[in-house]
């Protein structure tokens, strides 16, 4: 009688884990744009969109990564179409630059605009092997502008934003995207 408590235990503990991977699952299948601040850890949202990409694809998971670019829509509701794999992304801010919605592309910030919204951010799985990318900045992308947070941990992902400029320029500027607008 004392084995049989233990194995108990051990599958109940396996299918409460299924289940919510399925519910996750779920999710990121089901929504077309989200709000990864509404989230306690936007990272594993992120994470399980790339593996249920990869599931779904038969990519091996460590050879894949995330490609984004900013489209055209500044609010959620502009968005019409649901994307096969990935997600749209609302209510991220950018520091440090501006964006220019008509050349989509980085721009040096406007005068005493320290934060501006972000439009929707398109985030792709896609493998590593096949992402080229040029005229592009990988943006940090933190939970606050303190750039952590109360734990430490304050990076979520890299951003891809297009840029005409050198790096270099947008580091200098501190060019970093938040989840959160203070």
């Amino acid at each position: 009688p004392s084995l049989r408590l233990p194995c108990f235990v051990i599958i109940a503990e396996y299918w409460k884990q299924w289940y919510h991977r399925r519910a996750l699952e779920a999710v990121v299948s089901t929504q077309s744009t989200g709000w990864l601040s509404g989230l306690h850890i936007p990272e594993s949202y992120l994470t399980a969109l790339v593996q249920a990409t990869c599931r779904k694809n038969g990519w091996p998971l460590d050879k894949s990564t995330l490609y984004t670019t900013v489209t055209q829509h500044v609010s959620a509701g502009d968005v019409r179409e649901k994307l096969h794999s990935g997600c749209y992304v609302e209510g991220l801010y950018l520091e440090g630059g501006s964006w220019d919605v008509e050349k989509g592309c980085l721009r040096k910030s406007k005068p005493k605009v320290l934060v501006e919204e972000l439009p929707i951010l398109k985030v792709i799985p896609i493998e590593a092997h096949r992402l080229k990318l040029q005229n592009t900045f990988r943006t940090p992308v933190y939970t606050t502008s303190e750039r952590r947070n109360a734990m430490g941990v304050g990076l979520v992902f890299e951003a891809d934003l297009t840029t005409k400029e050198h790096n270099s320029h947008w580091v200098l500027q501190g060019v970093a995207l938040m989840l959160n607008a203070d």
